[in-house]
């Protein structure tokens, strides 16, 4: 009987912070920067990583972990899809006014943004930041001063301020951003005045490059933190650890399957994991119970993780027959046609041209010349995995 109870995974969302686990060396290296950043010394860097390696989930551990000590305001702003300035600091404030609602200094932070807070919903319980064009205009051009008034309505509540952006894609490629980042960093670190300040960015290495190459002196602005994948150690402790909690065991053979597909990313150990634990039953989590799970999360992955075009794509017979044979320890991130090709029988071999082109224009692979002819690597580790992923399921399916 499948399980219905409340699963201790959390697919989808940034993990909650009693369910966090691992990255201990980053959460250091971040808490020390939180630290300094309280006695007045600004902190600069970029968490970067692959998509589903969990940045957004360790970004908002940090911010709780911040604010409990050394004590932070801690104001995390999503900027998806965001691609102007103006915008971008709409959200920012709206974001610290309703993750001050509530609090002991809502008042404080009130009285800083002033007549531009708006209450909305019933008895007024919902809040929100609201500023015209000219007056978001003049904000971007004097956020410094503003959080540094911000810092000095908040002493005695807040020793400083974590303000992290995250999913800066449509801001990335915008050498006004990059620009603008640029100054409010120079006008705040050469202040005769301490800033209590990290600003902490989140994103892919390739939105940092593009920010780099727009403004090149960025470079040595950013503290890289750069977030890796799980090793299969931590993977297998991870998902023993969340069936622990659901006063579960996990056999080795399903542990071992669902370390093996997961990649080392949370993104897919928690679809896995919380596929795995809706069709368990009973107390111990074994090999037939995860088979079916992977087979599961493989079509929920692909529908929630991967570009329509690409979906549909990778689900293609005539596709999938070749993909069987990229998606295996033969050919790993990196693979060239004429390996491939000799693996192929039949039709597949005069369909792989075609394959390989229509892969490389939905940005599933890329070229890599510079390692010779007929060269390609998997663009991200999420397309990869999902492949292999993809495919051993529909395998064990059939």
């Amino acid at each position: 009987m499948p399980n219905d109870t409340a699963s201790p995974f959390t697919p989808g969302v940034p993990v909650p912070v009693e369910f966090f686990f691992g990255r201990s060396n980053e959460i250091q290296r971040l808490r020390g920067k939180a630290d300094k950043a309280a006695t007045g010394a600004l902190q600069v860097a970029f968490m970067v990583g692959e998509r589903g390696i969990g940045k957004s989930s360790l970004a908002t551990f940090v911010r709780v972990l911040a604010e409990r000590q050394p004590g932070l305001l801690g104001v995390h702003t999503f900027l998806g899809g965001v691609g102007s300035l103006e915008e971008m600091v709409r959200r920012v404030f709206d974001r610290l006014l309703k993750e001050s609602v509530e609090k002991a200094w809502f008042d404080r932070v009130k009285a800083f943004l002033g007549n531009r807070v708006r209450e909305v919903g019933l008895f007024g319980i919902t809040v929100e930041f609201e500023a015209a064009g000219q007056d978001l205009a003049r904000l971007v051009h004097d956020f410094a001063p503003a959080l540094r008034q911000l810092a000095k309505q908040l002493e005695g509540q807040k020793k400083g301020i974590l303000l992290i952006l995250d999913d800066i894609n449509g801001l990335a490629s915008s050498p006004e951003f990059a620009n603008w980042l640029k100054s409010l960093v120079d006008e705040i670190a050469t202040s005769q005045t301490p800033m209590p300040l990290f600003l902490l960015l989140v994103g892919l290495e390739e939105r940092r490059q593009a920010l780099i190459r727009s403004q090149a002196s960025l470079a040595r602005v950013f503290d890289l933190i750069e977030i890796h994948p799980w090793s299969d150690v931590e993977a297998r402790e991870f998902f023993h650890n969340a069936f622990r909690t659901a006063n579960m065991s996990l056999d080795a053979d399903a542990a071992e399957l669902m370390v093996r597909y997961s990649g080392g990313l949370p993104v897919l150990a928690h679809e896995i994991g919380d596929a795995v634990y809706k069709v368990a039953s009973g107390e111990k989590v074994t090999r037939n119970h995860a088979l079916t799970g992977i087979v599961e999360a493989s079509e929920i992955v692909g529908r929630k993780y991967l570009e329509p075009q690409v979906f549909l794509a990778i689900k293609s017979p005539k596709y999938r027959s070749i993909l069987k044979h990229v998606g295996t320890d033969h050919f790993p991130f990196e693979f060239r046609r004429a390996e491939l090709l000799q693996r192929l029988h039949g039709d597949e071999k005069g369909a792989l041209d075609n394959f390989l082109h229509r892969m490389t224009e939905l940005g599933v692979i890329v070229r890599e010349p510079a390692k010779g002819p007929g060269s390609y690597r998997f663009s991200n580790d999420l397309h990869y995995l999902y492949i292999c992923f993809s495919v051993g399921a529909y395998e064990r399916e059939k």
